[in-house]
């Protein structure tokens, strides 16, 4: 990979971070779990990202927070992690991954494969943030909570907004994925005529 395309990788990585620290503040304030926006730019980042770039502008955004930065929906730092929300953010680096490594083994995305992969993607989201809800809530911050009640704060109360948003972030993505590519084959087409000069 050229410098151009390193960089053009990099930009995309740093824009998907902080528009998902952006859409921390798009927020409905719930019990427990607030609803925000930051999940549309976890399905976006894997989509059109793919797996490595889609983890990493996650991964930039988790470390952000935990350095300090109040980029989470409820400040920063390292103790971010004792939040009993950190693991819908361990979440959303693992799904961007894995809907990026999905889209990456189909030659021609279609809007079916990007809807199977967004939620797939909010299954894992909601796999990993439910049980670290319950730990956290029932361990460190000795909140005693049932099973019953995690689930209804972690998962009933913001599910069906989060499939909606799933599928207009697949939808969305459709329209830009090509868009993506031929910006990327744009700058390797030119590093690449630099070259032969």
């Amino acid at each position: 990979m050229g410098k151009r395309q390193q960089t053009l990788a990099l930009v995309m990585i740093a824009m998907f971070a902080a528009l998902t620290a952006i859409g921390a503040f798009v927020k409905i304030p719930l019990p427990v779990v607030p609803f925000t926006l930051q999940i549309v730019f976890v399905f976006l980042a894997g989509c059109l990202l793919g797996s490595r770039n889609g983890f990493y502008s996650q991964l930039v955004y988790i470390s952000v927070g935990l350095v300090g930065l109040p980029v989470f929906t409820q400040g920063g730092g390292i103790t971010y992690v004792l939040q009993p929300t950190f693991g819908y953010l361990i979440g959303f680096a693992l799904a961007a991954y894995v809907i990026g490594f999905i889209i990456e083994r189909i030659e021609t995305p279609t809007k079916k494969h990007f809807i199977a992969a967004t939620i797939i993607g909010l299954v894992i989201i909601y796999a990993v943030a439910v049980p670290y809800l319950y730990v956290a809530l029932n361990f460190w911050l000795d909140m005693k909570s049932s099973w019953s009640h995690v689930f209804v704060v972690g998962f009933l109360s913001s599910i069906v907004a989060d499939f909606c948003l799933a599928i207009t972030s697949a939808l969305l993505a459709e329209r830009l994925y090509k868009v993506f590519q031929s910006a990327r084959n744009v700058k390797f087409s030119h590093v690449e005529g630099e070259n032969v000069i």
